[in-house]
């Protein structure tokens, strides 16, 4: 079965945390980080067991970057 490496973006929110896989535009949550993740992971996996190729490859031909940004503040 091939695998996918792909970005998780966790937010802590109030009761828990939102997970985000920016290359797909899917979500997630849950109340611990390893419950957020865990959902996101199902949640990716369902998608690739229902989404058309062409779905995924418009997708995935989109990528991310995730990096920092240094801003001033008073």
């Amino acid at each position: 079965m091939p695998h996918v490496t792909l970005t998780a973006v966790l937010t802590p929110e109030s009761g828990g945390y939102v997970s985000l896989c920016p290359e797909l535009d899917i979500a997630s949550q849950g109340e611990s980080v390893d419950e957020a993740l865990a959902n996101l992971k199902e949640a990716v996996e369902g998608f690739y067991e229902t989404a058309s190729s062409s779905e995924i490859t418009n997708r995935l031909s989109k990528p991310s970057l995730v990096t920092h940004i240094e801003v001033a503040y008073a």
